[in-house]
């Protein structure tokens, strides 16, 4: 029996670590596309995910050798925060880049080899794509415009097998050093991955959101305020 393929980026730490080895325990093999080094995985490669043509390049050697991919999971990201009026060129650049433009061209290079074995993408929204906060006008439009791509996915790839989700979690407990109980632990959100990738070939979750069940008592403003939905 073969063995499922997935792919998924940003898988050096935090939700994308968590993600790889929730589909590890799953039976996938999990093959990693990062900016930096995975030192605790066997995928030594890297790319600039700034640079589209970069981030396609990475992604087709990674699939080299991978004729069918069951599972793509596009996690990596940047958050650049600033006000609309003080936002530095370079960080809404950088936000589309690796956002938007990396993603787009990840799937690119990868529908090849989801159409050979009618695969899923999921991509890694936020609650910042339908909850702009102040400062966050490069995080919160990048974010918004994957339901866009995730949508378009839907309608041109579906009538050839490939499924696509947009996960939205709330507050994740990304950082080692985050203990915040009104936050949701990497695990969790990756056994959503994993359901997600588990439901029936004739149905599709178009979009998912995930929320913390505990909350606090929410800031009246900006990206803290976020976390408390």
């Amino acid at each position: 029996m073969r063995r499922r393929q997935a792919l998924v980026t940003g898988a050096n730490r935090g939700t994308g670590r968590g993600i790889r080895d929730r589909l590890t325990t799953d039976g996938f093999q999990v093959h990693c596309l990062n900016r930096r080094s995975c030192p605790d995985h066997t995928d030594p490669l890297t790319a600039d995910f700034a640079d589209g043509q970069a981030a396609y390049d990475a992604a087709r050697a990674v699939l080299a050798d991978v004729p069918g991919l069951d599972l793509l999971v596009l996690n990596a990201v940047t958050r650049s925060l600033g006000t609309l009026g003080e936002l530095a060129p370079a960080d809404w650049d950088s936000a589309v880049a690796v956002n938007l433009t990396a993603n787009v061209r990840i799937i690119q290079a990868a529908l090849p080899a989801l159409r050979a074995a009618g695969g899923h993408i999921v991509l890694m929204g936020s609650h910042a794509g339908d909850r702009p906060f102040e400062g966050g006008v490069a995080y919160c439009a990048t974010k918004a415009a994957l339901r866009s791509i995730a949508e378009v996915l839907l309608m041109e790839e579906r009538p050839r097998g490939v499924r696509t989700t947009l996960l939205n979690p709330g507050a994740i407990r990304n950082f080692d050093d985050d203990f915040a109980e009104t936050k949701m632990s990497v695990e969790s959100v990756a056994s959503v991955v994993s359901w997600v990738a588990s439901t029936p070939p004739d149905t599709v979750l178009g979009e998912v959101e995930l929320r913390p069940a505990r909350l606090g008592t929410p800031p009246a403003t900006g990206f803290e305020r976020l976390q408390h939905v």
